[in-house]
């Protein structure tokens, strides 16, 4: 990755190094059964497969931002927060990313975009009318860090896996891509194909899970000392978790499929899921971690 100030991880590298490696296997598999299952259909789904990731990669940036209803905005209409944008930018010594702004009460941010100079960083406007200065500038010194650190491009491209095996499973149902073998073969098709798809859903929503829970550890650390202040990182954190309880359920269950690239989870506190399941560790873990780097700046 280019170099910034921001602090490297090398947590984090292995990680996206191991999850890439994973993601890229399954698929291969994925793509070996459906050109199994298929037969003289397999020049068709090679091309569907590599142009959904050629797709999915070079424009991850723009079809997150439309999918999320975020719109770009220019200094003069968002003084306040290019402000801040450009201060940060300058303080990592990175490429300023483009600017977004989301018309929804949820208070949250993301950024997303396959290298620095083709991202971009979105607030909402809850976030906006919530935040203190320095905590919306701790908010997007966490954003801007996945952008630094390419774990945003690593979590767009394993998140897209997912998508692809339902996609082309209900694509291979509804318009009968399949073989013209007996009739026989053409039913246990139509069992293994979705089975194998649910399977790689599965694995491909666990390592995003894996990976997503430790970068956001790793942005809250490494945003937090680029900025110098862990407290209003932590303060910020506090205020959004503590507002989703008052946001609307109708807004959340929105919101919640882009959870993995939100700074904080779009739910209520009285929701209740696994750890296993959790796209982002928990407040407290969050806070504590914060709380000890403010010891340690400190000192």
């Amino acid at each position: 990755m280019a170099k910034t100030r921001y602090v490297p991880d090398r947590g984090l590298t292995n990680r996206m190094v191991l999850t890439m490696f994973l993601i890229g296997l399954l698929y291969v598999v994925f793509t070996g059964v459906l050109i199994a299952a298929f037969g003289k259909a397999w020049p068709l789904i090679v091309v569907m497969v590599g142009g959904l990731f050629a797709a999915q990669f070079w424009f991850s940036d723009r079809i997150a931002a439309f999918s999320m209803g975020a719109r770009e905005v220019t200094p003069e209409q968002a003084p306040e927060l290019h402000g801040a944008v450009d201060r940060l930018c300058a303080l990592a010594d990175m490429p300023k990313p483009r600017v977004a702004i989301a018309d929804t009460d949820v208070p949250n941010a993301f950024a997303t975009g396959r290298s620095q100079r083709k991202s971009l960083v979105c607030a909402t406007t809850g976030l906006l009318r919530r935040l203190e200065p320095d905590e919306l500038e701790g908010v997007l010194a966490h954003e801007l860090s996945h952008v630094a650190h390419r774990d945003v491009a690593v979590m767009t491209i394993a998140a897209f896996l997912g998508v692809l095996a339902g996609l082309i499973t209900r694509m291979a149902l509804w318009t009968g891509l399949f073989g013209r073998g007996g009739r026989n073969n053409q039913n246990i098709f139509l069992l293994l194909i979705p089975l194998i798809s649910a399977l790689v859903y599965v694995i491909s929503f666990l390592l995003t899970r894996l990976l997503s829970r430790y970068r956001e550890l790793s942005a809250d650390r490494a945003g937090a000392l680029l900025t110098g202040r862990p407290s209003a990182l932590a303060s910020a954190l506090t205020k959004v978790s503590g507002q989703m309880a008052r946001i609307p359920t109708r807004d959340l269950r929105q919101a919640e499929p882009f959870n993995a690239f939100f700074f904080a989870p779009a739910l209520s506190s009285g929701a209740s899921l696994s750890r296993l399941l959790s796209s982002h560790p928990t407040l407290e873990q969050r806070l504590d971690r914060l709380a000890k780097l403010s010891g340690q700046l400190g000192r």
